[in-house]
């Protein structure tokens, strides 16, 4: 709330690091949901949303991955030179291989109707951004053009993004 907090350089370092590490690990829980209740053919935007009704609940809803200049590198930095931090890592593991497994699906759906052709929606690594540093839409896109499919992306604040075609009319 604007104030400053005196910190020395190690432990204000620390701090921002562990901000970042703190919504990558909590992404990563939402995207293990995923996963699990996919397995188990659970809805699970239903599932957390009911999740959700809980006072001290707030699960965030899964996504991509994780992207952004410091979020998908800075829990790293925690843990370089650490014993501990297996959480941490695991966060990391779950969130660097969450394209893979959404690209899979994609995939799968894409053959399953004979399509040539997907569209990404959106591909920043947040909302209302033209920012696509370590998005994962760009391994999604890597992914299903390896496996044959044309790909396409609309996002209001992306102009160009690696040559793909962008469109702008549906």
């Amino acid at each position: 709330s604007g104030k400053l907090l005196p910190a020395n350089v190690l432990t204000a370092e620390c701090v921002k690091l562990m901000e970042n590490t703190f919504r990558d690990v909590n992404i990563a829980l939402a995207n293990t949901f995923a996963q699990v209740l996919d397995e188990l053919g659970v809805d699970v935007f239903d599932a957390i949303a009911l999740a959700n009704h809980h006072p001290r609940v707030n699960i965030l809803k899964p996504g991509a991955g994780v992207g952004g200049h410091c979020l998908a590198i800075d829990p790293w930095f925690l843990v370089q030179d650490t014993r501990e931090g297996d959480l941490i890592r695991l966060a990391r593991t779950v969130n660097e291989e969450r394209p893979t497994k959404v690209a899979s699906k994609i995939l799968q759906a894409a053959q399953t109707r004979s399509a040539s052709k997907v569209i990404l929606l959106g591909v920043a690594y947040k909302p209302d951004v033209d920012d696509t540093r370590e998005t994962p839409a760009w391994p999604i896109c890597q992914f299903l053009q390896k496996n044959g499919l044309e790909v396409r992306f609309h996002d209001p604040f992306v102009k160009e993004w690696h040559g793909i075609h962008r469109m702008t009319e549906w």
